[in-house]
């Protein structure tokens, strides 16, 4: 972005005179004083710590000007602060300024699973024809949207912006701020089902990302949902389905996975051959999503291919990494809910391995008064034939533990860690992987199971 200080004044209804500094020139936000470029808007937001503490500082850092709410003191110290009501509601009012004024396509992707991965194959094949900005790392919510927006290069035609929610009327806000021509539902799971209480009132909070929705646009989702099918039905706006039915617009014909990546077919283009470098039949419908909108947006299925085959993966997404012992990890860290584990598990099972297969899985947060249950659930997919020992962290993990044992998986071979004590169990690990071996890590990103990935790499 680059906007001199009046246009923004006005963008986010600033409520003092600021014309001494109106030529001032902003070239980025940030509402962290610690990570900023010189010239950016420093934001101040109310969390933990009150914002405004760090305005000084983020003066000092480079920034060249701050919001800063109404009912705070105002500071007269010669540097320029626009006055709003509230800084978080300035943000989202600048970053859809700005967005009106670039003006691109825009794509917005939420889902229980997914999202991510389908996130970075959407940018990836939209940018083979267009100039593309995409949400970076996990900028998926009220304060990263807004960020996401205010990053676009000023040639920008197409920016992909992931939503996340935990409660009702978060999509609502997000769509109607980015107000997308298409809207991507990756799919409906039990994530959050702890605020929700059912998969009908996440599907509802899903639909959403509809309410922006262009009048003229697109909702593409997952057409094997029962429960989208059912929602869709008084959407105005028209729809494309993927999935693995023969119904859907887009499906996949042939599937064939491999140690590190897969292969499949797909009916509109049934002599090509299309490769994502990923693990995980489960995958396969991320890029049919991706490839759909790439479809709406006229990219020719040549361009789709070599952009599968290559995308850039958001780290610690069921990436391969070879730990200190030379074993094979597939690292997923990043987040975890009972389907992706389900998932995942079922990948690893068909993992070609020399020696052992492991799994080391972390307590699944966000799931409620049914959090035992779901972590109990996922017994009916671990055996002892495929995996030969299994590693346990957290607390809620804890159901799992037990259920292995009355389904009969040996106790001696699961080894189970209360939270705090994931430094003993990486050294566990360790001594007990070898090169020949392959281990999953998964677990909700509040574990930080990333702890015990970067000590599996560590050669010490």
């Amino acid at each position: 972005m680059k906007m001199e200080l009046a246009e923004i004044a006005q963008a986010v209804q600033a409520q003092n005179d600021i014309s001494q500094w109106q030529d001032q020139e902003v070239t980025s936000v940030a509402f962290d004083s610690r990570n900023l470029k010189p010239g950016a808007l420093f934001v101040p937001l109310q969390g933990a710590h009150d914002g405004h503490q760090y305005v000084a500082k983020a003066f000092e850092n480079g920034a060249v000007a701050s919001l800063w709410a109404a009912d705070h003191d105002y500071i007269a110290d010669g540097q320029p602060r626009l006055v709003v009501d509230d800084p978080l509601t300035a943000l989202q009012a600048l970053g859809k300024y700005y967005l009106n004024k670039i003006n691109p396509k825009v794509v917005a992707i939420t889902g229980s699973n997914g999202k991510t991965t389908t996130k970075d194959m959407v940018a990836a094949i939209l940018s083979t024809q267009m100039n593309v900005t995409k949400t970076h790392a996990n900028f998926n919510n009220e304060i990263g949207v807004p960020v996401t927006l205010l990053n676009m290069d000023a040639s920008t035609e197409a920016v992909v912006v992931e939503m996340g929610m935990d409660h009702f009327n978060q999509l609502d806000l997000l769509s109607r701020l980015v107000t997308p021509d298409i809207a991507v539902i990756t799919m409906i799971g039990e994530a959050h089902i702890e605020f929700f209480g059912t998969r009908d009132k996440i599907a509802d909070a899903k639909m959403e990302i509809t309410h922006g929705l262009q009048e003229d646009g697109f909702l593409v989702f997952d057409g094997d949902e029962p429960l989208l099918q059912e929602r869709v039905k008084n959407l105005q706006q028209a729809t494309r389905t993927f999935g693995r039915q023969l119904d859907n617009d887009l499906y996949a014909t042939s599937v064939k996975p491999a140690s590190d990546h897969v292969e499949f077919k797909v009916n509109e283009w049934p002599d090509e051959n299309f490769v994502i470098p990923m693990v995980g039949e489960y995958n396969v419908n991320n890029a049919l999503a991706a490839m759909e909108v790439g479809k709406l947006m006229h990219v020719t299925p040549d361009h789709m291919r070599e952009a599968l085959k290559k995308f850039d993966l958001t780290a610690n997404r069921t990436e391969w990494v070879t730990g200190a012992n030379g074993e094979r990890i597939l690292s997923d860290v990043y987040n975890s809910n009972p389907t992706a584990v389900k998932e995942v598990i079922k990948t690893l099972a068909k993992v070609p391995v020399k020696g052992k297969r492991i799994l080391v899985l972390g307590d699944m947060l966000e799931l409620g008064e049914a959090s035992a249950e779901l972590h109990a659930r996922l017994a009916s997919g671990i055996n002892h034939d495929q995996f030969k020992e299994v590693y346990l962290i957290g607390t809620e993990i804890e159901a799992l533990q037990k259920q292995l044992i009355e389904q009969g998986y040996p106790a001696g071979d699961i080894h189970y860690f209360p939270k705090d004590q994931q430094a003993a169990m990486a050294e566990a690990l360790k001594t007990d992987l070898t090169a020949d071996d392959v281990v999953l890590l998964k677990a909700s990103h509040g574990i930080h199971l990333e702890q015990t990935l970067v000590a599996l790499k560590a050669n010490n």
